[in-house]
């Protein structure tokens, strides 16, 4: 079995660069943006004093800029400062990376090279990787996925000296998905709305955010795990009658990656434990977040949910318009739960 490449984590990174340990150029790249910027930024205002940054910083950004003049700007020498920084946003944008391979076989130790490089990673095939590894930080910035979020969520607003009951963690996630940049933007505004309490309530999210606490997808999940056929049916007649609220098209995948999940938990060696289910599905939030799991393999055979999992994807077919002339996507959310529940 070939070896799994290891790049820097992102904590490792900050900590070096806290620490004021700086290398001659970092490769930042990766799917999720919200990483590549932080550390981009914490660079940007930290490597230099203020009054160093007029002659000694540069950012410019991957489609102004050739892979040639990127090296020739590395190479200069700083003036009045122990270092200088160059920073290449967009980098994805560079056409060429020979020239850049050169400057590191070679890279000016007084240089600081900053690649932020988004929506995916460079070519495997290419030298600089590698090389960028020699000689500074490669680091990989990876979409979370969804079982991620509330833990994500947990974690940031404990920065901010706050926490979040765990319902209203699901809302956030499920509301707003795996874009980092915009939960953290959304996360910021329900501190600032907070006040003396220091607590995010689901109240908090349906009043700051626009989430209804009883209408969501995570509703809808524990209505479908329990069988509560009136609840379900509400919750998706809800997102039939309000387009703000993504409409019927954003249920589809929620419990595709439930159902997904489900199949995998009749595998767990203690199916009727909610600890243990939780850790074989790498659940962050715990028992609490295995609870509706354990509740549907008491409601649904296996093969019922194998037979879910291609009803639900029949569906999402027929909400893209294959195969579906004009039944309205209301409609078709209302005979996938009658699939299900029957």
């Amino acid at each position: 079995m070939a070896k799994k490449e290891s790049f820097a984590s992102f904590d490792s990174v900050m900590r070096d660069l806290k620490a004021g340990v700086y290398k001659p150029v970092y490769l930042l790249m990766g799917e999720e943006a919200y990483y590549i910027d932080r550390l981009t930024d914490y660079i940007a205002e930290n490597a230099l004093r203020e009054e160093e940054r007029d002659f000694n910083q540069t950012i410019v950004f991957g489609a102004d800029v050739t892979a040639a003049q990127v090296a020739d700007m590395a190479r200069r020498y700083p003036m009045m400062a122990e270092r200088q920084v160059v920073i290449v946003k967009e980098a994805q944008n560079i056409k060429n990376w020979e020239k850049i391979e050169q400057y590191l076989e070679k890279p000016q130790p007084t240089t600081v090279l900053v690649f932020a490089y988004k929506n995916g990673t460079v070519d495997g095939r290419k030298k600089i990787t590698n090389m960028a590894k020699q000689v500074g930080v490669v680091f990989v910035s990876n979409k979370k996925r969804d079982y991620e979020l509330p833990s994500f969520i947990t974690s940031y607003l404990k920065t901010k000296e706050c926490t979040i009951d765990n319902k209203a963690a699901l809302m956030m996630a499920e509301h707003i998905g795996s874009d980092l940049n915009r939960m953290t933007s959304e996360l910021d505004k329900l501190v600032i709305a907070l006040g003396s309490d220091r607590r995010v309530t689901p109240d908090i999210v349906e009043q700051q955010i626009g989430v209804s606490k009883d209408y969501n997808g995570f509703e809808l999940r524990n209505a479908i795990a329990s069988r509560d056929i009136l609840k379900a049916n509400k919750i998706v007649n809800y997102f039939d009658k309000n387009p703000k609220s993504g409409g019927p098209f954003i249920l589809v995948p929620m419990l595709f990656g439930f159902f997904q999940n489900l199949f995998l938990a009749y595998y767990a060696p203690r199916r009727d434990n909610e600890n243990d289910v939780a850790q074989w599905l790498e659940l962050r939030g715990g028992a609490w977040a295995a609870k509706d799991y354990v509740t549907a393999m008491r409601n649904y055979s296996g093969t019922k949910v194998m037979q879910i999992v291609d009803k639900l994807r029949q569906t999402d077919a027929k909400m893209k318009g294959l195969d579906n002339p004009n039944t309205p996507p209301g409609e078709l959310m209302r005979e996938l739960l009658a699939f299900i529940f029957h």
